[in-house]
């Protein structure tokens, strides 16, 4: 498999791609997906729902933390394949729709290629289709506040800073917080291991992710899955 999946908690599964997670929640013969990887993943990520018993046709619903490249690169292809529903913050469905863009551009890039390990990430990332774009046509706000009726029932917590609608998703019942990139345990270019942010120039507004670390903070558990680096066990 291109893909590795981890079980972490009842129904629920980390999984690894090309240095991007994405995660699935499932009950019964149906999952909820959060993120979907690069556009390069999507092989690894129909692999890994084969991988936990399901399929495509069984994805109720795709929860984005954020419209960048590396956690919107299959949703499209879901919704326009599948009819599955992509559904995020309300702040984020202009971006899925690509109707402005919060993500570091080339000339970012090349400003900090000086960093150890940027070359490579980057020489990865244009294999992977990280700078092709996708939009969803269709993408939807969430229907309502609190939790989701959707497997997994997750809890969407908005947390700006990264993208100004990014959501990390809490499942209160499992201890768990999904964070997207609002709180990774490591990157490519990263020589840190455990809960950090991402280098400044990943974020849209770096204040405002500092802020969110708040709200995470606040949300009661003991694993975290984040959109890029390994699990973290221990109080979020």
């Amino acid at each position: 498999m291109s893909a590795e999946v981890h079980q972490v908690a009842d129904g629920t599964y980390l999984v690894h791609g090309h240095h991007t997670n994405w995660v699935i929640l499932k009950d019964g013969d149906a999952v909820t997906l959060v993120d979907t990887g690069y556009p390069g993943d999507r092989a690894g990520l129909l692999e890994s729902l084969a991988a936990v018993g399901s399929s495509p046709e069984a994805v109720a619903a795709v929860l984005i933390t954020h419209a960048h490249n590396d956690h919107l690169g299959s949703a499209e292809h879901l919704r326009a394949a599948y009819g599955t529903p992509v559904q995020l913050h309300p702040a984020e469905v202009p971006h899925a729709r690509r109707e402005f863009l919060q993500q570091a551009k080339v000339g970012d890039v090349v400003r900090n290629i000086w960093r150890p390990g940027v070359l490579k990430w980057a020489a990865h990332l244009i294999q992977v289709g990280g700078l092709e774009q996708h939009p969803v046509t269709k993408p939807e706000p969430f229907p309502a506040e609190g939790a989701l009726d959707l497997p997994g029932n997750p809890v969407p917590v908005h947390t700006p800073g990264h993208t100004d609608g990014h959501c990390v998703y809490h499942l209160p019942h499992l201890g768990v917080v999904i964070s997207g990139d609002a709180l990774v345990t490591g990157h490519a270019i990263s020589r840190l291991k455990g809960p950090q942010l991402l280098a400044d120039f990943f974020h849209h507004e770096r204040e405002r992710a500092v802020d969110s670390l708040d709200l995470i903070a606040a949300l009661e558990g003991d694993t975290l899955l984040p959109g890029h680096g390994p699990v973290h066990r221990g109080p979020v």
